[in-house]
């Protein structure tokens, strides 16, 4: 029974891992709002090195449309500017000599409507990911029942465990992404 319990925490354990994956992507979607996670994946050359932006300058939220970026070396300002405006995220930083702002424009109804398509997508693909991960623990579980290693009642057990823990999953899954749709077609 204990190898049982293995497979399924070793199953929450892929599918706790996939829910983080799956928020740092949905950190990705913008929203009507600023979000500094719009620029996580920003890599600015830094003294000859790609580095995040996130480790060479703070980045905050002044007002609901706008991120103020301050480098902690001024002399970077215009290396960030430049990685901000070739990352395509499709926006323009301005710069006052020591700061840079990013205005986020309001998202029309088309841009509201392609993001929440691109979010249903994703999560569509996160769900699928937990079925997966839940056909392999099950098919773990019925290859020891085959080999008679476990009886057939603790075989249904088990996979009766793996499918609450992917109900589980799946719900917050589905949870996430409601919460995501709202705040994009929060105007």
């Amino acid at each position: 029974m204990e190898i049982l319990q293995v497979i399924l925490d070793a199953c929450e354990e892929k599918m706790t891992k996939a829910i983080d994956a799956l928020e740092k992507e949905m950190g990705l979607i913008r929203t009507g709002r600023a979000n500094p996670k719009v620029l996580s994946g920003v890599m600015v050359s830094y003294y000859g090195m790609s580095t995040p932006l996130e480790q060479i300058a703070s980045i905050s939220t002044p007002e609901a449309q706008q991120l103020l970026i301050k480098p902690y070396d001024v002399s970077s300002l215009k290396d960030i500017e430049k990685a901000i405006q070739t990352a395509d995220l499709n926006l323009n930083p301005i710069s006052d000599g020591k700061v840079l702002r990013v205005n986020f424009p309001p998202l029309t109804e088309e841009t509201r409507k392609m993001h929440v398509r691109e979010l249903n997508n994703l999560l569509e693909s996160y769900k699928i990911q937990m079925r997966n991960f839940r056909r392999e623990a099950n098919d773990e579980v019925k290859k020891m029942e085959n080999d008679k290693e476990i009886s057939e009642d603790a075989s249904h057990s088990y996979q009766d465990e793996i499918q609450k823990l992917t109900d589980k999953y799946i719900k917050l899954i589905e949870d996430k992404g409601k919460k995501k749709e709202l705040d994009i077609l929060e105007i």
